[in-house]
């Protein structure tokens, strides 16, 4: 045996072990590098799905609070409204002091309208918040679903150094970037 032969045998030695590539073989690198972006950006919109979905949360509190607030205002209201009926139903020893005091509770009832009215729309506000906050979690949780199967299907490649899994870990990739762009844009 020649010392070329002992040399080429020592290679495809390391190279069945995985210790070193064939020197014909296309560099690793760019697949390296990309399952590296592929990581920071399944890292980046993992904390934008969270900070959403938290963001849905705290609306959804907001929107339960608001409601509160609306049905007790309504409470007070049709309980004013009783009130009204029962002084306008019985006799009164003092019916001057009486009419006073349903006038009183009428201006209470319709200021109370307004309020109840602003009050659904405060509610009806947040609501319409946590629904968008909830596409758009959807969308960065498809996002980082897209950039964590790109990160796989690239580290194959690794693997069996055939770059079509790269080429198919980036085209996942890019679909994972436009969804969580998507969700960006989301209102």
């Amino acid at each position: 045996m020649e010392a070329n032969e002992v040399q080429e045998l020592h290679e495809q030695h390391e190279h069945a072990l995985g210790e070193a590539p064939e020197p014909h073989a296309p560099s690793m690198k760019p697949v390296s590098f990309t399952m590296s972006v592929l990581a920071v950006m399944v890292a980046v919109i993992t904390v934008l799905g969270h900070r959403t979905h938290t963001e849905a949360v705290l609306q959804q509190a907001r929107a339960s609070d608001q409601w509160n607030l609306y049905q007790a205002k309504k409470i007070r209201q049709n309980e004013t409204q009783l009130s009204v009926d029962m002084l306008g139903a019985l006799a009164a020893r003092d019916s001057t002091g009486a009419l006073a005091t349903v006038s009183a509770y009428k201006a209470h009832l319709a200021k109370w309208n307004a309020d109840l009215t602003a009050e659904e729309e405060k509610a009806r506000q947040f609501e319409d918040n946590v629904e968008g906050a909830e596409r758009k979690a959807t969308r960065f949780d498809l996002s980082e679903a897209m950039l964590e199967i790109a990160l796989v299907i690239s580290s194959i490649t690794l693997l069996t150094r055939q770059r079509m899994y790269w080429t198919l870990g980036i085209v996942f990739g890019v679909v994972g970037i436009l969804v969580a762009t998507e969700g960006l844009l989301v209102r």
